[in-house]
């Protein structure tokens, strides 16, 4: 596993530290899930604001669902 360094305000670093204290887990824990919790967002924002544009262009393109049964042989 590699590690981080991580440079933050003192007073920043207490609020983390609290915050990990308070939900029973390490500071290490809390920075890497938040920050993969914030990248899913992000990623998830996207694909719904492309999801809009296709859908106001008239791009967008739908299957009907028991076209993906038929894929996963259900």
């Amino acid at each position: 596993m590699s590690t981080v360094s991580l440079r933050v305000p003192e007073d920043e670093l207490k609020i983390f530290k609290s915050y990990a204290q308070h939900n029973n887990k390490t500071l290490s824990e809390i920075i890497r899930t938040t920050l993969l919790e914030r990248i899913e967002e992000e990623y998830d924002l996207q694909v719904f604001t492309d999801y809009e544009a296709e859908k106001a262009a008239g791009t967008l393109k739908t299957h009907p669902i028991s076209e993906l049964w038929d894929e996963i042989d259900l």
